[in-house]
């Protein structure tokens, strides 16, 4: 079962010109779609760069080692650059955005001449919530950077934290990327798929499919997962073919557990499952708001 919107990409399946947004939730989210974007981008011949804010050098080399790439020789041979950001982009003291897009177009030329098949680019964007002369131009400078992937053999992927940064600064985030990578779903068989997505800047967990007796307790274990994500919590229903009582029922748990001031959105829900749940009272729980299909909380 898969229910993969228009914006989300699998990073092993990227090609030149992509610029995408990672939002990720924890650590583990991160390292996995990491480790497959780097060790696609070596397999493919390209060379890697890598702008670390709080990840260690030899923690992402870790990540690629562990899953069977010698990283130690990928950067002796020029094939993977791990460059802290303090230590390059912010070297002055300050961002600059025209530089930093100037030193990634000569890096993706350098890639070229050195016989590479492209650049693979990477880059905490922590370091942008610090009090960094030039940060406010961050927007602009993944607009530039989107520009100037799409015209050459380039892959640009941004990281950014969505327990760091609040829902206007991901809006942005989201609006200035034209996709976002897919992370690891919290579950998926034939039956059901339970996929983190972001969506107008905020983070949604995509129920794709049929929760029934037999994917109740699957789909309650992801919404206590997705219930420590910061802010309000949503689920989007627009991929739900069926749920039934005892799945409402656990959803509405949740909303009754989430801690004062928190929400439980239930979007995009078909118009009779709407019906179902005020028929039977749930929608009575404070903490839950269900919307149809077409209106979004």
């Amino acid at each position: 079962m898969t229910a993969q919107g228009i914006r989300e990409r699998q990073v092993s399946d990227l090609r030149h010109g992509d610029h995408l947004c990672l939002a990720f939730a924890d650590e583990s989210e991160r390292r996995d779609v990491l480790t497959c974007y780097l060790s696609v981008g070596l397999e493919r011949g390209e060379r890697l760069l890598y702008y670390t804010e709080r990840s260690a050098p030899e923690t992402v080399k870790g990540w690629l080692r562990d899953a069977g790439v010698d990283s130690g020789k990928a950067v002796a041979d020029g094939r993977l650059k791990i460059l802290p950001v303090d230590a390059s982009l912010l070297a002055s003291g300050r961002f600059d955005a025209d530089a930093t897009v100037a030193t990634i177009e000569r890096e993706v030329a350098e890639s070229l001449r050195e016989g590479h098949s492209g650049l693979r680019l990477t880059g905490e964007m922590d370091w942008a919530l610090r009090d960094v002369p030039g940060a406010e131009k961050l927007p602009a400078f993944e607009e530039k950077v989107g520009a100037l992937v799409a015209g050459r053999r380039a892959t640009a992927l941004c990281q950014y934290d969505v327990r760091r940064f609040d829902a206007d600064r991901m809006t942005v985030a989201d609006q200035v990327h034209p996709a976002a990578a897919t992370v690891p779903a919290l579950h998926e068989d034939a039956m059901l798929q339970l996929l983190p997505v972001l969506r107008d800047g905020r983070r949604e967990l995509r129920v794709a499919g049929t929760v029934d007796y037999r994917t109740t307790e699957v789909l309650a274990e992801a919404l206590y997962t997705a219930a420590r994500w910061p802010g309000d919590l949503r689920l989007d229903m627009s991929a739900l073919e069926f749920i039934d009582l005892s799945g409402v029922r656990t959803i509405a748990r949740v909303a009754a557990s989430l801690e004062p001031g928190r929400m439980l959105y239930v979007n995009d829900l078909a118009p009779l499952l709407c019906h179902v749940v005020r028929l039977v009272g749930w929608d009575e729980e404070p903490s839950l708001v269900v919307r149809p299909r077409g209106e979004r909380g």
